[in-house]
């Protein structure tokens, strides 16, 4: 008794390429098959690109957070002192700095000033963030140590302020130049409390990549803020920064112990972390829809292929006259699908990835035929369109699309095998 062939054996691969690349006279389906190509190959292309982008707005979202604020900060709890206020300040500020930086995985500890004032220069006027901060711990923050963009010279910042370029551009002013600085909590007199004004030289612009930044913050050397601000000998938090970031919130309880002191722990993700819900939860919505269009794009297989099948009917019932099995008939015309989809698979991922890798050029050439203003950091944070290849998204797109491919194939390639040879043959 003969041995059967192996499945996959070398003629099932020979006839189902026989077919894939069989002209119309032939009675192949060479249109549908470059179809059911290019469908895959673009919706793969869009979901890894998609991917990418969504990747890369994570990451430099949580870049620029994690690079111009502080991973935790220590917030005194409130007290009342005399007259009915509420004061929230640390008096010890240098202590539980010096205990805080003797947590394990805590890289820094410095305490701030902070406060909302009116800016203005030129004529110009614009609310802003102003934040006391000594020159040594200033240079530690990374993105504005080493920003996108700066004028001036960090090292200036005891002389003057730093401010983002977002409040440069609105005052109009430079570095150089001199901007005042409006508080209404400024110094107590007999008839109440006047508004503070002073002026300051701007010695460094810094541009860090959000708008939320650029647009709003001023650095202040510490002991002037202390001044302006009527912090004498206080601080308002202590920012903290910590080697994992991800995991700051297992370092709330050991700050909290190491502060020794009635204290509240303020992370990132509870600053943020509605945005970063948000984005998952796009994220997720995002992958569903463009599944759903890579799935549309592999029917195109199933309608080739039962094209295909109707087409070599007269094929099929003499390859089973010969002597072959249900399971090589099966197997052919499930290569002749799965063929398309791994080929537009490939392609899909090469124009993908090269997508996102030349963003840049790309995304200035939509700019440019739009008439620019495309991109507006404004609403979205960031000054650039970002995308970031990760290999996990190009491997959940890979798996998507050749697992649609070849659980869709199996269907008409299933009609095919059962097909009665005998009424295949019938009427030819």
């Amino acid at each position: 008794m003969p041995t059967p062939p192996k499945p996959f054996a070398r003629f099932e691969f020979m006839i189902a390429w026989r077919y894939i690349r069989a002209k119309r006279a032939e009675g192949g389906v060479s249109v549908m098959t470059w179809i059911s190509f290019l469908g895959i190959m673009l919706a793969v292309m869009a979901l890894i690109a998609t991917l990418a982008v969504r990747a890369g707005f994570r990451h430099e979202f949580v870049g620029t957070i994690l690079g111009a604020n502080p991973h935790a900060s220590v917030i005194p709890v409130g007290r009342q002192v005399e007259g009915g206020r509420s004061l929230r300040v640390l008096s010890d500020y240098d202590a539980i700095a010096e205990r805080l930086r003797g947590v394990e995985g805590v890289t820094g500890a410095f305490p701030v000033i902070r406060g909302q004032v009116m800016a203005t220069a030129n004529g110009r006027n614009a609310g802003v963030e102003v934040i006391g901060i000594t020159p040594e711990d200033l240079d530690a923050v990374p993105l504005v140590a080493s920003p996108e963009l700066a004028y001036g010279a960090l090292r200036d910042f005891p002389y003057g302020v730093a401010l983002g370029v977002g409040v440069a551009r609105e005052l109009g002013v430079s570095v150089g130049d001199r901007i005042r600085l409006i508080s209404p909590d400024g110094a107590r007199t007999a008839f109440g409390t006047s508004p503070r004004i002073s002026a300051y030289e701007v010695t460094y612009i810094f541009q860090v990549g959000r708008y939320d930044i650029d647009r709003i913050r001023v650095y202040m050397p510490f002991d002037e803020a202390q001044t302006y601000f009527n912090r004498d000998g206080v601080a308002d938090e202590i920012e903290v920064s910590v080697t994992d970031p991800d995991n700051v919130l297992n370092m709330v309880i050991p700050l909290t112990r190491a502060a020794e002191a009635d204290v509240i722990i303020w992370t990132w993700r509870d600053s943020s972390g509605a945005f970063l819900r948000a984005l998952q939860m796009e994220d997720n919505v995002m992958f569903i829809i463009l599944s759903i269009l890579v799935l549309i794009a592999t029917m195109n297989i199933v309608s080739g292929l039962i094209m295909l099948v109707k087409n070599k009917s007269r094929d099929i019932g003499i390859l089973r006259t010969m002597g072959l099995s249900e399971g090589s008939i099966l197997r052919v015309f499930f290569i002749c699908g799965s063929s398309i989809g791994v080929a537009g698979t490939l392609a899909g991922v090469a124009l993908g990835c090269a997508f996102a890798i030349w963003i840049d050029p790309i995304f200035a050439f939509v700019n440019w035929m739009a008439g620019g203003g495309v991109w507006d950091p404004s609403v979205r944070f960031l000054s650039t369109l970002p995308a970031r290849l990760e290999l996990d998204d190009v491997l959940s797109a890979v798996s998507l699309s050749l697992g649609l491919s070849f659980v869709i194939t199996i269907f008409p390639a299933r009609r095919a095998a059962r097909m009665n040879p005998v009424e295949a043959l019938r009427y030819e």
